[in-house]
């Protein structure tokens, strides 16, 4: 048989008019308690604002920027680094005459064998200045 079509007993129906009381009865005094507390002004502390250090609170900003990204130096660049499937693992070279043979794996050896941030040769260094 459906829900619909059944029966409505008077145990029933209590129970629903009961429940949806205090349903009722809860959401006014929840209602109530939030416009007593929006009738509150929050008062501001303006006097501290102006005894607040510039140079502290952004040396403390720049030192939590720093501890956070200066792990980030040292991960791996390249997630396949050192198997057999890394795309950047290939390299073009060339010899003209007697010089010494030119060739792309100059650069990009420190990426396809494992390196980070900190190994690359140009952005390890500045990495290694501005971050610890």
């Amino acid at each position: 048989m459906a829900r619909h079509a059944e029966p409505r007993t008077p145990r029933r129906n209590a129970l629903l008019k009961a429940g949806l009381t205090v349903t009722a009865a809860g959401a006014a005094l929840v209602g109530a308690g939030a416009a007593a507390q929006a009738v509150a002004p929050v008062p501001l502390p303006v006097d501290s604002l102006t005894r607040t250090d510039a140079g502290a609170a952004g040396a403390g900003a720049l030192e939590g920027v720093t501890h956070g990204v200066g792990p980030l130096t040292q991960l791996q660049l390249d997630p396949l680094a050192n198997t057999g499937v890394d795309p950047l693992d290939n390299g073009l070279g060339t010899q003209v005459a007697d010089f010494k043979p030119v060739g792309t794996n100059l650069v990009t050896d420190h990426v396809t064998k494992g390196g980070a941030v900190a190994d690359l040769p140009v952005a390890g260094p500045l990495t290694r200045g501005l971050l610890p």
